[in-house]
């Protein structure tokens, strides 16, 4: 399994952000631009809260039994790979989103002479803080489910 890239997610953002100002330019030129929907941050929000938790809850249950506490839980590796692959997968999806927002975002700070496209833009803003708190608890996620290194270098190996 791959780790996640900063740098990807980061270009990923800045690719749609550009598409996104340029087809709202278009967009708008051409009709109304659509609206930025209320609950784009709240989903967004509840997703990091939602990684959030299964995060704390994995470090609390690896801990435990790292300690060799009797009431320790085990750790399903299955689990915890598919709660990893969630987290890349929901951090992709939300770099893309913020990107989309933001570029919209963007465009509509350009335009806030109409009392609607201020709240178009504190909407979208939100939805992009609420894309990185998605990113930075998938990358929390994975710091967690992360395997020890394995430190056996200076044993030998056995010739092939």
């Amino acid at each position: 399994m791959q780790k996640l890239r900063l740098r990807v997610l980061a270009g990923i953002f800045l690719v749609a952000g550009v598409l996104a100002w340029a087809g709202a330019r278009l967009w708008d030129a051409y009709g109304q631009l659509p609206s930025v929907p209320v609950a784009a941050p709240v989903v967004f929000f509840a997703l990091a809260a939602l990684l959030l938790a299964t995060a704390l809850s994995t470090r609390s249950r690896l801990r435990a039994q790292r300690e060799r506490r009797p009431e320790a839980e085990g750790v399903n590796p299955l689990q915890t790979a598919r709660a990893v692959v969630l987290g890349q997968a929901s951090a992709l999806v939300a770099a893309v989103a913020a990107g989309l927002y933001g570029g919209m975002g963007v465009f509509l700070l350009t335009r806030l002479d109409e009392p609607a496209r201020r709240d178009q833009a504190v909407y979208a803003g939100l939805t992009v803080l609420a894309g990185a708190a998605v990113v930075a608890v998938a990358f929390f996620l994975e710091h967690v489910c992360k395997l020890p290194e394995d430190h056996d270098d200076d044993t030998p190996h056995p010739a092939s």
